[in-house]
C-alpha cells in the first residue's frame, strides 16, 4: 500500500508570527534523501529549526520545523519537495513500474547577456535577486566595466523549470530584469550556450591562496601561536545500539547546517535511521544520529570513524571559505564551498555575497565563478573584484565579516 500523493508532503504554515511552520515528508527512503529535502529548504531561503527523521531502510518519515518568509511561495516548495522524493514503486515488487535507471540528462545551460548604461549599488544582487525568484540557476558569472562607464553582465544559467527554450520564458525573464534595472538597460538576449562553456573553469589560483583556503586540516592554532578553542564536538557511540553507530553533534547553528551535515553523510554513503536536530535560540544545536552503512552495518573500523567525524568538523567549522586578498593594485574577495559528489554547488552563496556587498555600500567591478579540483575535492570558487573608485568605503576586514555574517546567516 502506499499513500496519495498529496500527502507525501505535507506543509503547514505557520498560525502565529514567530512561529515556524512545519513541513511533513513521508516517502520511499533512499540515501541521500536528507541532504536533496534540505538543500530545497535552503534553496528556498529558510532556516531549519528543529527537525526529527526515521527510517526502517524502505520508508521513512521526515518532520522539518522551518522559519520562513512572509514572502515564501509554499506551493512551489511543496511541488520541488515532491521531485525530489522518490516514487512509491521504488519500493514496490512491480519492476515493469519502475523508470529505467538512468542519469538524468544535464540542463541545458543559456547565455544572459545584457548591457547597461552605467553601474550603481546593488545592481548585480538586483539582478541574482531575480533569477532566484524566476528558478534560474547562476552556473557561472563573468562581470566586465567598460572605460566608458557601461557594464557588460553575462551569466550562464539553467532553468529549474525547463522552459528557457520557449519564447514565453525568455520573454517573461526579459520583463522582469527591465523592471528592476530600468532606464539603465541598453539590451537583453538570451540564447542557448555552446557546449564549451558547460565545462569547468580552470581559471588561475595563486597558490597561497589554495593552500590557506583549501586546507582540510582543522586549525590549531592562531597567526599569533595561540590555540584556537573548537567549537564543534563530534563524538561516536557503538554502545546504546545492537544496530547502529550514534554520532552527537555540539555545535554553533548557521545558515544551512542541516544541509551540510547531510550531504556530508550523503558524499560518505552513510545512511541515517533516525536523527533529531535542535537549535535553541542562544544560536546552538545538538545532533542526535544513528547511523549505518551502505552494506547495513555499523561504522567499527576506527579509521573511518576518525574520517568521518573529522570531516564533520570541517564541514560544520568552515562551510564556505573566505578571504579578502591582494590582486596586483586591487582588491579581491574570494568565496569558495565544496560541490557534492553528485555535482551540485551550494545553494544561495552568489545571491547573499551580492546581498552582503549591497548593505556594505561595496560595488563590483567584475565577477568570475568557475570549478576547481584542490586536494581530490571539487570547490565552487567565487572571485569578485571590487570596484574601489576613490577607495573602498569599508575595511577589507569590515568586507571579509560582513559577507560571512550573511552566508552564514548571523547577520
Amino acid at each position: 500500500m502506499g499513500i496519495l500523493h498529496e500527502d507525501v508532503v505535507v506543509i503547514s504554515q505557520a498560525e502565529k508570527p514567530g512561529e515556524p511552520a512545519v513541513i511533513t515528508v513521508n516517502c520511499p527512503d533512499k540515501t541521500g534523501l536528507g541532504c536533496d529535502l534540505c538543500r530545497v529548504i535552503l534553496l528556498f531561503g529558510l532556516s531549519i529549526c528543529r527537525e526529527d527523521a526515521q527510517t526502517d531502510g524502505k520508508w521513512c518519515y521526515l518532520v522539518f520545523w522551518v522559519a520562513g518568509k512572509p514572502n515564501t511561495r509554499w506551493d512551489l516548495l511543496k511541488k520541488r519537495l515532491l521531485e525530489v522524493c522518490p516514487s512509491y514503486f521504488s519500493t514496490s515488487e512491480f519492476d515493469y513500474y519502475k523508470p529505467e535507471n538512468q542519469q538524468p540528462k544535464p540542463p541545458d545551460v543559456f547565455l544572459l547577456k545584457f548591457w547597461c548604461s552605467y553601474d550603481r549599488e546593488g545592481l548585480l544582487h538586483d539582478v541574482t535577486e531575480v533569477l532566484w525568484e524566476l528558478e534560474l540557476t547562476i552556473k557561472r558569472v563573468k562581470v566586465s566595466t567598460a572605460p566608458d562607464g557601461r557594464v557588460l553582465d553575462l551569466f550562464f544559467i539553467t532553468d529549474n523549470r525547463e522552459l528557457l527554450r520557449t519564447k514565453m520564458r525568455q520573454e517573461e525573464t526579459i520583463h522582469y530584469l527591465k523592471n528592476v534595472l530600468g532606464k539603465a538597460l541598453i539590451s537583453c538576449e538570451i540564447e542557448l550556450a555552446g557546449a564549451e562553456v558547460t565545462a569547468c573553469s580552470q581559471s588561475f589560483l595563486p597558490p597561497a591562496i589554495t593552500e590557506d583556503m583549501f586546507n582540510l586540516e582543522l586549525p590549531n592554532k592562531h597567526r599569533s601561536g595561540f590555540l584556537v578553542p573548537n567549537p564543534v564536538s563530534v563524538t561516536v557511540d557503538n554502545t546504546l545500539s545492537p544496530a547502529h553507530t550514534l554520532i552527537q553533534l555540539l555545535c554553533k547553528d548557521h545558515k544551512g547546517l542541516s544541509y551540510d551535515i547531510m550531504r556530508t553523510l550523503k558524499d560518505y554513503h552513510i545512511q541515517i535511521s533516525y536523527g533529531r536536530f535542535f537549535a535553541n535560540r542562544k544560536g546552538n544545536c545538538e545532533v542526535d544520529l544513528f547511523l549505518m552503512q551502505a552494506d547495513g552495518k555499523k561504522i567499527v573500523d576506527p579509521n573511518k570513524q576518525n574520517a568521518l567525524c573529522s570531516r564533520l568538523r570541517m564541514e560544520l567549522l568552515r562551510p564556505v571559505r573566505l578571504a579578502v586578498v591582494s590582486r596586483g593594485p586591487d582588491t579581491e574577495l574570494l568565496v569558495a564551498n565544496p560541490v557534492e559528489l553528485s555535482g551540485r554547488g551550494r545553494p544561495l552563496v552568489f545571491h547573499d555575497i551580492t546581498l552582503a556587498l549591497k548593505t556594505l555600500n561595496t560595488r563590483i567591478f567584475s565577477v568570475e565563478i568557475g570549478r576547481h579540483m584542490i586536494h581530490d575535492r571539487e570547490w565552487e570558487v567565487y572571485r569578485i573584484l571590487l570596484d574601489e573608485g576613490d577607495g573602498l568605503p569599508v575595511s577589507r576586514n569590515k568586507i571579509e565579516e560582513g559577507v560571512r555574517k550573511v552566508l552564514m546567516g548571523w547577520e
